[in-house]
């Protein structure tokens, strides 16, 4: 389906033109009819020469209702931009044309309306010139009369090559609402165009209205011109029926979207699209627009095609999403792209120049090595939610590293624990917890992906691999070695350590490097000495209990229950009954 809006100014023929075309009159409110005088957004359809079907949104053209015009351009990818030949182009047509840049609409088609009462040359020469200044190309125009019928044969043949067949548009669903209404027994309709994604009956979505995110609705049904249908593609015109959802709940503007596929943002960051005829800079307070929702902002310039944009609600926003930004005083208009909608608030020092740098490369299309290159470090769920392709095959926790950041950071990493043995070599090893606070991880997990070979984790610390015994330690270790050759299984106790002069500190460092193990607070034996005792308890007959164990190893109950503890975690041994008898594996 081709879906195109209107556009152009006021009472030159838009909605003659588009009741002409369909049959339909599309001003649906009777005030609109009685003033013959397009007053809010219209909706028709037809079929084309090729069997297939062009939707019309039909827009108002009075200078007082540009917020409903930009409301209408703002889902679609075409439009028809209408002028008559008897008034040619005007300051309306101007603006019309002004928005039809801001949006960057791909594909305009240039109809001359009113040819039976004026020569349609003119206006169109006129017109041609004018959207070249702004950028923007055209097919070759179309003359018509509405009231003679003249050229709509040629408009709809012009409206079926315009837009090539394509197949729909994969990706989530983001479905501007640009009307609501409650039918009797069915309960609350909405409308919009569909760009992309598919809609299913059944469908769980999430509402954005009014800037509050996170509302969710099930899909009850569907129409595509007034036809009920299971699912609908985009690009099409749509008609979802909500279960269980108040009219009031989803105001124009309002987007239904794919749960948890869309950053709901406030802070984003942008570029702006600027051209030599563009007049002094938008003032700090702007209205922002995308879709059919507006929200007002405050625009912080960066550069001269380079701001931050901080909105007064949020909006559900990709990576490359295309804003109107309109000045409520001069209603200039503006476009950009958003080129990163989890954008840094920007404190300090210096922090705009780095943010600006970071940005200056950026292109705004969702490239997945582009992003890694200036994020260094993402989780595949976010990188969905910014609209960027991610493998099917990355788990959505998953995190992915820049190749570079992922070098600096291992640099980084070893750094930091030679450093820290160089000025503690009694406790030469880092908690995860401290890796990660001095890295600026977000997740002690990261630290498996970075973790380099001449590393090496024991009992949740990390130090170097090869770290031989300091020198400092050798004299405790001498002395703990010596005092449990001669006590065997009878482990010394807290205070004949304190005898031995041997604290808590030095305890833990030799356990640390492998000197001793421990079983429990104050309990410590060599690693042979529980090899040994692991060969001891093969002679036992199983199951045997935790008192023949104790007799086998002449040690007290202290020392036999943490080391047959132990050997459970290390799976020599294992429980058979609930009283503690136990076997060896």
């Amino acid at each position: 389906m081709i879906v195109a809006a209107t556009a152009g100014h006021v009472d030159h023929g838009k909605t003659s033109l588009i009741h002409a075309l369909t049959g339909r009159d599309p001003d649906r409110l009777a005030e609109e009819r009685r003033r013959g005088l397009t007053l809010d957004l219209g909706f028709a359809w037809c079929d084309l020469p090729s069997g297939r079907r062009a939707a019309f949104v039909d827009v108002p053209g009075h200078e007082r209702y540009l917020h409903t015009m930009l409301a209408g351009l703002g889902p679609v990818r075409t439009a028809l931009l209408v002028v008559a030949a008897d008034q040619g182009w005007s300051a309306q047509s101007a603006e019309h044309a002004d928005a039809l840049a801001a949006f960057a609409v791909p594909e305009i088609l240039l109809v001359i309306t009113r040819c039976d009462l004026a020569d349609p040359e003119p206006a169109a020469a006129t017109a041609r010139r004018e959207l070249l200044a702004r950028g923007l190309r055209t097919a070759a125009p179309v003359a018509v009369s509405a009231h003679t019928g003249q050229g709509l044969d040629a408009l709809r043949t012009a409206l079926d090559q315009l837009t090539p067949d394509r197949s729909p548009r994969p990706g989530p669903v983001r479905l501007w609402a640009d009307r609501a209404f409650t039918v009797s027994g069915t309960g609350t309709v909405v409308t919009g165009t569909l760009l992309g994604g598919t809609l299913r009956v059944g469908d769980r979505v999430e509402l954005c209205a009014s800037g509050v995110p996170g509302t969710a609705a099930t899909v009850r049904g569907l129409q595509v011109c007034e036809r009920d249908v299971s699912s609908a593609s985009g690009p099409t015109r749509l008609a979802v029926n909500l279960r269980r959802v108040p009219v009031d709940a989803v105001p124009r503007g309002t987007a239904l979207l794919t749960p948890d596929a869309w950053v709901s943002s406030t802070l984003v960051d942008l570029r702006l699209h600027t051209h030599d005829a563009d007049p002094a800079p938008l003032p700090g307070e702007v209205m922002c627009h995308l879709g059919t929702a507006r929200r007002p902002a405050r625009l912080r310039r960066l550069s001269d095609d380079l701001a931050q944009l901080r909105l007064s609600a949020p909006l559900p926003l990709h990576v490359g999403d295309r804003l109107v930004l309109r000045d409520p005083g001069t209603r200039r208009l503006l476009g950009a792209t958003v080129l990163d909608p989890m954008a840094e608030r920007i404190t300090g020092r210096g922090a705009a120049g780095r943010r600006r740098a970071a940005l200056a490369s950026a292109t705004g299309r969702p490239h997945l090595a582009a992003e890694l290159a200036r994020r260094g470090l993402v989780r595949t769920a976010d990188l969905r939610r910014l609209g960027v392709p991610v493998p099917a095959t990355r788990a959505e926790h998953a995190w992915l590293i820049d190749p570079e950041h992922h070098r600096h950071l291992t640099e980084r990493l070893l750094h930091l624990v030679r450093t820290h043995q160089e000025r503690s070599p009694t406790a030469p090893e880092l908690t995860r917890d401290r890796i990660r606070d001095a890295l600026g991880l977000p997740d002690t997990r990261l630290i498996d992906l970075i973790i380099p070979p001449e590393l090496r984790e024991r009992q949740g610390r990390i130090g170097m691999a090869d770290t031989a015994l300091p020198d400092a330690l050798r004299p405790a270790a001498d002395v703990a070695q010596r005092e449990l050759a001669s006590a065997r299984w009878r482990a010394p106790t807290a205070q004949r350590w304190r005898e031995l002069g041997v604290g808590p500190a030095q305890l833990q460092a030799l356990t640390r490097h492998g000197v001793l193990v421990r079983l429990a607070p104050d309990v410590y034996l060599t690693p042979s000495a529980v090899v040994e005792a692991a060969a001891v308890l093969e002679s036992l007959r199983a199951p045997f209990p935790v008192s023949h164990a104790r007799t086998a190893l002449s040690a007290p109950r202290r020392v036999v229950v943490p080391l047959l503890e132990h050997l459970d975690r290390q799976g020599i041994t294992e429980k058979v009954t609930d009283d503690g008898h136990r076997r060896l594996r």
